[in-house]
């Protein structure tokens, strides 16, 4: 693993658990990928950790267990950050809109 990531929860105003940090294997040197042409302006943001998790889910083809062991984290975690990286990847797609991938 090259470096991590550290999600940021919201809680609606509760104090929670602090972040957990999730490893990531590579460091993405692309920050931004526009659609062309644009049709909204307002851009998606992916998180590394969704990224990374799309990743060995879907290019590694790991199982949900897999890819938590080698994350450090559950495998509910890794569903729920395959799940939002999905939504967001489709919704860009679909409405054309930028997609900056967030590192910090």
């Amino acid at each position: 693993m090259h470096g991590y990531c550290w999600r940021k929860r919201r809680r609606c105003g509760r104090v929670g658990r602090p972040p957990k940090p999730i490893p990531v294997s590579s460091i993405i040197s692309i920050e931004r990928l526009d659609p062309l042409p644009k049709q909204v302006d307002e851009p998606i943001y992916l998180d590394i950790a969704e990224l990374e998790a799309l990743k060995m889910i879907e290019l590694e083809k790991l199982t949900f267990e897999e890819a938590g062991e080698k994350l450090n984290i559950s495998r509910n975690t890794v569903w729920r950050l395959v799940e939002s990286g999905r939504e967001k990847l489709v919704r860009a797609v679909i409405e054309g809109r930028p997609i900056i991938i967030m590192k910090e």
